[in-house]
């Protein structure tokens, strides 16, 4: 997975890389905050984002507020890095949409724990989104018939949005991915069919000798 670092400090800029190597992540860095918003606005953006909160051009707070306003099926997890202490700050960067939240100096441990809970959650969206995905392609084939069908009290055809009048076989059909098969039902056999066949039978061999 591809991580974004977004720190202008070079020391702890080249510390977070690091360790995201360390434990198998790819990684993007930005010298700023104006760097870090145009990466998280390319099609191919990391799903992951690591941003201090004082930074020169945008700040991490100002990023996450306009990285809400994307139209993204996955948007990115971000976790926030500051310096400032306290629980304001800390709601300060959530209210402002950030995912998670550490105060520097950060425990490693902590830090890479936090990392795997953004990916696993990145994980799961992206299988819901495939999910979404199938959904949405399998009602583009769905077409349902709703409301009241005017219908013929005798010959039983429907009356169409055109004002013109359909079988109910047409109707269906024209209106849903219905396909019909045809049968005989019982009744139908025996008070047509049945008659029918005696019918033709009296015409190929003409009527019983008594």
């Amino acid at each position: 997975m591809r991580v974004l670092i977004a720190e202008d400090d070079p020391v702890s800029r080249r510390i977070l890389e690091t360790l995201l190597r360390k434990w198998s992540y790819e990684v993007v860095t930005a010298f700023d905050g104006n760097g870090a918003w145009q990466q998280l606005q390319q099609p191919d953006a990391p799903h992951l984002a690591i941003l201090d909160v004082m930074m020169p051009g945008i700040d991490g707070l100002e990023i996450c507020r306009r990285v809400r306003t994307l139209q993204s099926t996955i948007p990115p997890y971000i976790i926030l890095l500051t310096a400032r202490q306290g629980t304001s700050e800390i709601v300060k960067g959530i209210e402002a949409g950030a995912d998670d939240y550490l105060t520097k100096p950060y425990d490693r441990d902590e830090l890479r724990v936090r990392v795997q809970v953004g990916t696993r959650i990145i994980d799961l969206q992206t299988k819901l989104a495939g999910r979404v995905g199938e959904l949405e392609s399998a009602l583009e084939h769905v077409k349902q018939l709703q409301g009241i069908l005017p219908i013929c009290s005798y010959c039983k055809k429907i009356r169409d949005d055109q004002d013109y009048w359909q079988t109910v076989e047409t109707y269906v059909s024209s209106h849903s991915e219905v396909k019909f098969s045809h049968g005989i039902c019982p009744p139908c056999y025996e008070t047509t069919v049945r008659q029918q066949l005696g019918e033709f039978r009296a015409q190929v061999h003409g009527p019983a000798e008594h």
